[in-house]
């Protein structure tokens, strides 16, 4: 696990824990129309086939009108869940694409200009980098990415589905009354962002852990199926971020310290949202590397697009030595892991293993 470090925010001295301030019927055909000049009953009409109910089609026919939409649902139903498998998109990656789309069309449109270009380009002689890689992320660029992940959540939200033990009407985090006007408006990235930073720092939390809360947050929502809103955003937020440091962290923040954060939370109510949390979860915990890679560069991709400002510097020679180190490490734990897995005994009915090829030089 990486040393955390854990810088000073420089935000606003505002509590972030407080709030911010019918159709026409058809004339029914004669009885004369059905029968034969000579009285006698005649063919019936040609027409489509009636159903049941007189009309015009079968009811037990798939609708045509919305037939569309019963085919997305179900296809939405096939697709893996992003927090479980790394080919999947993330789905905040998705509702900030369309904002993102809709904000340069009105740039577009309105002639807006892009402002000065901050963006630095390498060269040959020089390489330009930030200071978060996959394997010890920058506390403050993570926590920006993984607030403006959950601000998407928010605004772009299908509905308001809630649960009680998340609605912060009835568990509220403080013991000052706050307006029903709150609850009503979407909060701002920048409100967000506070709010989650005072727990990091508080709990001494590193950057990794917010990539997890991230993958937790997103997999909760899903299989809970429940929406993030104006009501809940903080209760859920909080929940992820205990279940999160308790499993990924080395050094676990127990409830009681994050109560003295919180000082109007009990302990009691810690405890039964963490074990909600796990049972709407149905105690899956586990965050395989590559969903924690895949979220990883996802935040990086989001940050680009929105243009969140990211100090690049050059490349160093001793910034390259310790990338270099990082490496090996990362080479000689995967090299572990195949002497380990090449001593296995196996079967030939459950082969398991690494298979090695000869390089073939041309």
């Amino acid at each position: 696990m990486s040393a955390k470090a854990i810088e000073s925010g420089g935000g606003d001295a505002t509590d972030p824990f407080r709030p911010e301030s019918p159709s026409d019927e058809e004339d029914e055909p004669s009885q004369s129309s059905n029968q034969a000049s000579d009285g006698s009953p005649g063919k019936p009409p040609q027409g489509p086939p009636q159903g049941p109910d007189g009309s015009g089609s079968d009811p037990r026919d798939p609708p045509k009108d919305g037939g569309s939409n019963f085919s997305r649902k179900a296809d939405l139903a096939l697709e893996p869940n992003p927090s479980d498998h790394p080919r999947a998109s993330t789905i905040f990656l998705s509702k900030s694409q369309t904002a993102v789309r809709q904000k340069k069309k009105s740039n577009h449109l309105n002639h807006v200009s892009p402002g000065q270009l901050t963006k630095k380009y390498n060269s040959c002689s020089t390489i330009f980098l930030d200071d978060s890689i996959v394997r010890q992320p920058n506390l403050r660029t993570t926590l920006k990415r993984m607030t403006l992940a959950i601000y998407y959540h928010i605004k772009n939200r299908d509905a308001d589905r809630s649960l009680d033990i998340f609605d912060e009407r009835l568990h509220p985090l403080t013991r000052e009354k706050i307006p029903e006007e709150y609850f009503e408006h979407d909060p701002e990235h920048e409100f967000i962002y506070r709010f989650v930073h005072t727990l990091f720092s508080a709990a001494l939390l590193t950057a990794d852990c917010a990539v997890v809360t991230l993958v937790y947050l997103e997999r909760l929502l899903t299989y809970a199926e429940i929406d993030i809103c104006p009501t809940n955003w903080k209760r859920i937020v909080l929940g992820a971020i205990l279940l999160a440091s308790r499993l990924w962290d080395d050094d676990a923040v127990r409830d009681v310290e994050y109560s003295q954060i919180l000082k109007d939370v009990t302990v009691e109510d810690m405890n039964e949202m963490e074990r909600h949390v796990l049972e709407l979860l149905h105690f899956n915990i586990n965050v395989p590397f590559s969903v924690y890679a895949k979220y990883y560069f996802d935040l990086r991709s989001l940050a680009h697009d929105n243009n969140l400002n990211v100090l690049f510097t050059p490349l160093t020679k001793q910034r390259a030595r310790n990338y270099e180190a990082i490496s090996r490490l990362c080479d000689d734990e995967y090299k572990d892991v195949c002497r380990a897995a090449m001593r296995r005994s196996f079967s030939a009915d459950h082969f398991i293993g690494i298979r090695r090829s000869n390089a073939i030089l041309s």
